[in-house]
């Protein structure tokens, strides 16, 4: 019996040790990781990053080869730190920071030592290697601007910080990521996939070959060419126009929202924020808060409307029938209300006005009394503004629009409860003529450039309008995201349109912008001069008013829409009128025949204006 107990224990013994072995080795896969991640090298083959296309296929950005001296700190070896600095070109004290980092992030992980060295750096380097074990080189792609304009819009890539590691395990340090522009918003698309190599290691950690004969290698993948709708030629010549102004150029393609241009001024060119100059020009640029070349005024500026915003009172009013086309109003160079008889100011023209001449003499009084019926046909105020918004934001004012840029704002229309807040809280005491600045967008309407021309898109199409959008294509597909592709109806009926499309018409043939018209070309625009105040020293000063435009051309079957925002522009034809007449005519026909407003534009700059902040000289206010 004690045989048989004997044998028991050791087969059952050897049971359990043979079981053990088995989880360990078969089953269990985390030691032989362990073992493997210390006897394999993993290196990576990065991709190219996709290219990107304008509208008519010219080519905006490629790749360049780029190098960088990685090094794995555990395989460091004792070094001549001199010659290692010389031939780089970098401080010891700078060096040592660097490799002390590396270690932090991680000993056995590469990181980058010195990035993107140059084609001639990286020759004479590659001879030297084999003298600093632990170090080696890995190529990667820079972008290769061909173009100098589109910054805004094109973004630009840098190394990939702590919490995008975190976030997403296929950067690793020292990757490339997308981080402003269609760059950041098509990151996924653009960046590919890396091919990975796995390098086995002997006991000595000599390389002695692919681990396995390379059967778990893969290659890289690149990225996707991207089709973008910008028309670099529209751009070009927009950003030139604005050259020594400060603003926003906003041009749309009304049937389909793709964004024909998209100009920011100050910018700067795309290639400037490329290869190891870009910390030290990205510095220049960020701390520059004057200009602010990397502040996008068209989808961040946040400005008041003007009077561009009275052709959606206008249908407003139409909509909710509290005015027709032929009622008229008197204007005796302004309007007066409440009890002490108040007065919203507006410039000298012919008097009463109906609704098309009201648009195109850009009536204050006129507005005045529209906006005040659409508030107080309701029982109370509250109700009246509220519906008012709700009509606002189907223009898409005071959001974010949807579309797929990588920055924006989203404006402001107030609401019942912003006023209820601003007056006589908690009693709701006031009225229409509380906030009668609504009536020609000024007070707390606030938009961008790219509302103001998704706005016109709206009133071109009588109606509807597309997701403004800046991708065409990926990989020579069609987008087919039906946030761009199905059309957003605004609250008001289509037949409410004509008179304000025929209103903005006679803006160019006998209204404000009369001296703006492009023989060959029915253009429809609405001036506007908007109030422009900030802080200096603490006090509230008016400087001088924005210049802003907008417009769509033909009248029928319009191709392009745009809004044009000049700061410190004096009134609405000055500059941003002169601007989208030029910009139409350049779309439109692909030539300039109205040299003279080229010719103004051109050789006329704001730089002065800007400065009176900073020089005390007095501004221009309402002039």
């Amino acid at each position: 019996m004690r045989k048989l107990l004997l044998y028991l224990i050791i087969i059952t013994t050897g049971i359990i040790f043979i079981s053990r072995l088995f989880y360990l080795q078969i089953y269990n896969t985390s030691y032989a990781s362990l073992s493997e991640d210390n006897a394999i090298k993993v290196i990576y083959d990065y991709p190219q990053r996709g290219a990107i296309y304008d509208r008519n296929g010219k080519l905006l950005v490629t790749n360049q080869p780029s190098y960088d001296v990685m090094v794995i700190p555990r395989e460091l070896k004792p070094f001549d730190t001199l010659e290692f600095c010389s031939v780089l070109n970098i401080s010891k004290d700078k060096l040592i920071r660097r490799l002390q980092k590396a270690r932090s992030y991680s000993p056995r992980v590469p990181s980058i030592v010195i990035p993107q060295l140059t084609k001639d750096e990286y020759a004479f380097l590659q001879e030297k290697m084999r003298k600093f074990e632990g170090f080696y080189i890995q190529k990667r792609s820079l972008r290769d601007y061909q173009t100098y304009h589109a910054s805004n819009v094109l973004g630009y890539i840098g190394e990939v910080n702590d919490a995008a590691i975190r976030k997403d395990p296929y950067y690793l340090s020292g990757d490339l990521i997308g981080i402003d522009g269609v760059e950041k918003q098509y990151e996924q698309e653009l960046r590919g996939i890396k091919g990975v190599k796995r390098i086995q290691k002997d006991r000595f950690n000599r390389d002695i070959g692919p681990y396995k004969e390379g059967k778990f290698d893969t290659l890289p993948v690149n990225g996707k060419d991207l089709q973008i709708t910008i028309d670099i030629a529209l751009q070009k010549y927009g950003e030139r126009l604005m050259v020594n102004k400060r603003g926003g150029i906003v041009a749309l393609e009304p049937s389909t929202g793709e964004i024909l241009a998209l100009v920011t001024a100050p910018s700067y060119k795309p290639e400037l924020l490329v290869g190891r100059k870009r910390s030290r020009e990205f510095t220049k640029l960020f701390y520059d808060t004057i200009g602010k070349p990397l502040f996008d005024r068209g989808v961040k500026g946040e400005y008041p409307p003007g009077s561009p915003f009275k052709t959606i009172n206008a249908l407003i009013g139409l909509q909710e029938g509290i005015v027709d086309t032929q009622e008229r109003f008197s204007c005796h160079m302004g309007y007066y209300y409440g009890k002490t008889n108040r007065r919203l100011g507006c410039h000298s023209h012919r008097s009463p006005l109906n609704m098309i001449p009201g648009i195109a003499h850009s009536c204050n009084a006129y507005f005045a009394n529209v906006y005040r019926r659409i508030i107080e046909k309701y029982d109370t105020p509250q109700e009246g503004v509220d519906n008012w918004k709700k009509h606002v934001e189907s223009f898409g004012l005071g959001n974010y629009l949807g579309n797929d840029l990588s920055a924006g704002r989203p404006g402001r229309v107030p609401s019942a409860a912003d006023y209820n807040k601003q007056y006589d809280y908690p009693t709701y005491k006031w009225y229409a003529t509380g906030t009668i600045s609504n009536a020609i967008g000024q007070g707390e309407v606030l938009a961008t450039p790219i509302q103001l021309a998704n706005m016109t898109a709206a009133i071109a199409n009588r109606g509807y309008f597309h997701t403004p959008h800046i991708i065409k294509a990926i990989d020579n597909k069609p987008i087919e995201d039906k946030n761009y592709t199905v059309p957003k109806k605004t609250s008001i009926d289509k037949e409410h349109f004509e008179p304000v499309v025929e209103g903005m018409h006679q803006v160019y043939t006998q209204g404000t912008a009369s001296f703006l018209q492009v023989e060959g070309i029915d253009i429809c625009g609405k001036t506007g001069t908007a109030e422009n105040y900030t802080k200096i020293n603490g006090e509230r000063v008016q400087l001088t008013d924005h210049s802003v435009f907008i417009a769509f051309a033909p009248k029928e079957n319009p191709k392009i829409a745009l809004a044009v925002f000049v700061e410190n522009g004096y009134w609405g034809a000055r500059y941003a009128g002169r601007i989208a007449s030029l910009m139409i005519e350049k779309h439109l026909k692909n030539s300039i025949s109205r040299k003279d407003l080229e010719d103004w534009v051109l050789s006329h700059s704001l730089e002065d204006e800007y400065a009176k902040p900073y020089s005390n000289e007095p501004f221009k206010i309402n002039q």
